[in-house]
């Protein structure tokens, strides 16, 4: 068995990013529907390199395997994904738990994130279980907005 590593995440890293956002099992974004979002490897680079986000990734082997991003001004978790093959692992639960510290710490009075409200997409029953309560609001796009 490999050991993993986590790490802040480096600018050299990006295109792993979205290579791992692609491939997710549940809910995958291409790299064209992000652009279509206006997340690109360039302002992916821009708010990395500002420190407008906080973003850790889970190494094996030098391998990108899941990566989690949060804004720190806004207190929004971002994305938070890991590859079908390292689920079940705990990865999440890691990145995501370092990412939530290291927002609050920088600031954020809250920490937010938008999840499917349907109960069979597993991202609904994973934050529940970590704590994260529904608001009540909704995106533009029907996820519910849980916090922590």
């Amino acid at each position: 068995m490999s050991k993993l590593e986590f790490r802040d995440t480096h600018v050299s890293d990006i295109e792993s990013l979205f290579e791992v956002r692609a491939r997710t099992r549940q809910n995958p974004l291409s790299r064209q529907e992000l652009s279509q979002l206006g997340i690109t490897p360039q302002s992916t680079a821009a708010a990395l390199n500002s420190g407008d986000t906080i973003s850790v990734v889970c190494v094996d082997h030098r391998r990108v395997v899941g990566f989690c991003t949060g804004d720190v001004q806004t207190g929004e978790i971002l994305v938070l994904a890991v590859l079908p093959a390292y689920e079940g692992r705990g990865i999440g639960k890691r990145l995501l738990n370092q990412v939530v510290e290291r927002v609050l710490s920088g600031g954020a009075s809250r920490v937010w994130l938008a999840a499917a409200a349907d109960p069979l997409v597993r991202a609904h029953g994973f934050y529940r279980a970590l704590g994260w309560r529904p608001t009540g609001d909704k995106a533009a796009n029907g996820d519910e907005i849980l916090e922590l």
